[in-house]
């Protein structure tokens, strides 16, 4: 399924991602480690079983990257340029193994690029919850967009 085009995105639309992942403990330990990320909360059980939450937390960054993911499918795929940049990350509640992560994105601007007219500009807030319906992870996306072609 292709990604959608600048003139598909309007401001206010809301997208409920389909595609949703449990995350396993191959996934944080291979994501630290492939980062080179040594913070023991992530790879370190006894570590960890001694802080406050007991047990290892998910990298925040692979929670980043799995919730942009998601949404790759639904509007990105085939037609996004580049990203541009992301800001307003935060995260608001740890995600430990065995978490099932959905995610919801709405578009807050969409405009023309102003130096190439085959493209544009979307801005999108991206929101990931757990199964549990709790926030874990937010942030906007600016991405450069294909228009779609004449």
């Amino acid at each position: 399924m292709p990604g959608l085009y600048l003139e598909e995105f309007t401001v206010g639309r809301n997208f409920q991602h389909t595609l949703r992942k449990t995350v396993t403990e191959s996934d944080n330990m291979l994501f630290s480690v492939m980062t080179l990320n040594p913070q023991p909360l992530h790879i370190d059980f006894d570590f960890a079983s001694k802080s406050e939450w007991g047990k290892p937390l998910v990298n925040s960054l692979f929670t980043l990257g799995l919730m942009i993911g998601i949404a790759v499918n639904d509007l990105t795929v085939g037609t996004t340029v580049a990203n541009l940049g992301m800001k307003e990350i935060t995260f608001p509640h740890p995600v430990f193994h065995g978490d099932t992560i959905r995610v919801e994105t709405t578009v807050i601007s969409v405009r023309e690029s102003k130096s190439k007219p085959d493209r544009g500009i979307v801005e999108l807030e991206h929101r990931a919850y757990n199964q549990d319906n709790v926030l874990v992870a937010k942030c906007i996306r600016q991405a450069m967009m294909l228009k779609r072609p004449a």
